[in-house]
This record gives C-alpha cells, sequence and structure tokens, in this order.
C-alpha cells in the first residue's frame, strides 16, 4: 500500500497576502499558477529579486501601507486613501503629514494604549483568581 501525500496549494492572492505584496504587481505567473506552501516557504527564504523590489518599493496592499504610516485600514479608508500606494508615496504622505493622518495616528496610538491597558487588566484578574484559588486549598 503507497501513502499518496497531498501538496497543500494556495490560490496567489492567499500567497500574496501571506508574501505582504500585492498581487497585481507580481509576476503575472505568480498570479496564474497556484503556490505550494514549499514554494512559499522558498519564496519567504530566499526572495528572488521581484519579490524584494515589491517589498521595498511597493506599490503595498493596505494592511502594508496601514502600518507603514502607523493607522488602521479603517483609518486609511477615511483618509480617502483606497489603492496601493507606494514607499515613495508613503514616504511623501508622511512628510506632508495631512491632518486626517494626525488624527489616525493618535486614534491608533489611544487603541494600543486601551488594549495595553485591558490585557494588563486580565493580566492581574487571572493573578487575584489563582491566588484565591490557591488560599482557598
Amino acid at each position: 500500500m503507497t501513502s499518496h501525500q497531498n501538496t497543500q496549494t494556495m490560490k496567489p492572492a492567499t500567497a500574496a497576502k501571506k508574501l505582504g505584496v500585492y498581487l497585481e504587481a507580481t509576476p503575472a505567473e505568480f498570479q496564474e499558477g497556484l503556490v505550494s506552501r514549499a514554494e512559499l516557504n522558498a519564496l519567504q527564504t530566499d526572495p528572488p529579486e521581484w519579490l524584494r523590489e515589491l517589498r521595498q518599493n511597493g506599490p503595498h496592499p493596505r494592511p502594508v501601507v496601514a502600518a507603514k504610516l502607523g493607522v488602521s485600514i479603517s483609518g486609511l479608508a477615511r483618509g480617502g486613501i483606497t489603492e496601493p500606494l507606494t514607499t515613495e508615496q508613503i514616504d511623501a504622505l508622511k512628510a506632508e503629514s495631512p491632518e486626517w493622518l494626525q488624527k489616525e495616528r493618535a486614534t491608533q496610538a489611544e487603541v494600543r494604549k486601551e488594549s495595553v491597558r485591558i490585557k494588563e487588566k486580565h493580566k492581574q484578574e487571572r493573578e487575584k483568581r489563582a491566588e484565591r484559588e490557591k488560599s482557598g486549598e
């Protein structure tokens, strides 16, 4: 009896998302074929020139643009950014620092701060619970 190993493959859109690149900017052969887990690992370990170029200069997908600008994806939309941007465009936006970007960065900073506060509160609650359980034995 032979065991048949199924090769896991993913759609190009999924692979592009995992690689953090904008699918439409990838080479045609990448967009048209399926990508195996091994191929994805190889691309991540030893990125070809096109992938290094895309990661460095873009165009970047919205999650990457949002991260580079320090805002949420919703914040990008509120700022009117709906298309992928190049690194040059992102740097220009940072330099220009429009009001919407300042506001969204402040909002994002508050969200992060609140997230840390909640995490800390839950940690303290767990510690108190553990103490009560320990002393209740």
